[in-house]
């Protein structure tokens, strides 16, 4: 998932595996200012969460080869995941007309929803790419007409995380009468909160006997670890410790010992590691680098005049195992970026 990811990133929902891929084009989603002169070399502005964050950096990393190969540049905009500061880099890039297009991985999905009106106002092919953009979060859907959509909505997330949290109760013999940790991400936080939300309303109905859901894990090994060190302290009978794989890299060295096992949000290097070697149950594994490669690629195809879909899902088109990594579905799979 998502710092989602310092990222970050996250089965999927019924509906939406039965809706497929991804959604045709439509007049407003294929609509855009005049197509750029055949040889022009465009710029693209990503507007990522953060520099710093590994999760961004592998969007970034798609982002940037896709532009290289495609006569293009891009240039990542750093918000450092505060919502205010991307609001107001974006209204910057649309009044200066900087960029010949737009990639938005919105901190607030809320708050960026004028900004990007403004950029699709301004002929500006925008792509949404990974957090929705609008005020629903359990939809890959289009939510401003005009606009690319490539997402892993937050609720889908959250009910993949509470399903491996269920299957890794099961695997260390915890089906029933089992406790599970639920670490959010941020407090407050949108995308947070929808997530959160979604997965304890899983896990409850997926019969863990209790879920703990108060502690914040952040997106780093060290504010893992103080949320391990204070849940080991309310609850040293936890079972399954579900949380952002780089908070669960500094919570994981004190469960040692002890019959804990825990599933991680965003599918790096490090977590692919715990997973394969059984320290972990698994990872919602979101392929970040090339959800980057593929924003880029739609948005530079809708400003050269092409067409390009409205409505991506992540999960059910990038990936062959529905973003659900466990040891069995990642044979083979090579992670995206590092934390």
């Amino acid at each position: 998932m998502i710092r989602v990811a310092r990222y970050v990133g996250a089965g999927l929902a019924a509906a939406l595996l039965v809706a497929g891929c991804s959604k045709p084009d439509t007049e407003a989603a294929g609509s855009a200012a005049t197509a750029a002169p055949a040889g022009k070399k465009l710029s693209i502005g990503f507007f990522g969460f953060a520099k710093a964050n590994s999760f961004a950096q592998a969007t970034w990393a798609g982002i940037q080869e896709y532009a290289a190969a495609n006569n293009a540049e891009a240039t990542f905009l750093d918000s450092n995941f505060d919502g205010p500061t991307q609001v107001n880099q974006l209204q910057d890039a649309v009044t200066s007309k900087r960029y010949d297009v737009i990639i938005v991985q919105a901190n607030d999905g809320t708050a960026m929803v004028n900004p990007v009106k403004q950029a699709v106002a301004a002929g500006i092919p925008t792509v949404i790419e990974f957090t929705p953009v609008g005020g629903k979060y359990d939809t890959a859907d289009p939510q401003i007409p005009g606009t690319i959509n490539i997402i892993d909505p937050p609720t889908v997330n959250g009910d993949g995380l509470a399903k491996l949290g269920t299957e890794a109760c099961a695997s260390i013999g915890a089906a029933t009468g089992c406790k599970v940790a639920y670490f959010q991400g941020f407090a407050n936080y949108p995308l947070d909160t929808a997530r959160t939300d979604a997965a304890v309303k899983a896990l409850k109905a997926g019969g863990a006997s209790e879920v703990i859901a108060n502690f914040v894990g952040g997106y780093t090994p060290d504010s893992g670890r103080t949320a391990m060190q204070n849940l080991l302290q309310a609850h040293p009978d936890v079972d399954v410790v579900i949380g952002s794989s780089q908070a669960l890299e500094g919570a994981t060295p004190l469960a040692a010992g002890k019959k804990i096992t825990f599933v991680g949000n965003g599918g790096s290097t490090q977590a692919y590691d715990y997973v394969n070697k059984g320290t972990w149950y698994g990872v919602y594994s979101v392929p970040e680098k090339k959800s980057g490669a593929k924003a880029a690629e739609l948005g530079l195809a809708k400003a050269r005049g092409q067409s390009a879909p409205e409505s991506t899902v992540v999960c059910t088109t990038l990936t062959t195992f529905n973003c659900l990594g466990t040891k069995t579905t990642l044979a083979g799979q090579t992670a995206d970026y590092s934390d």
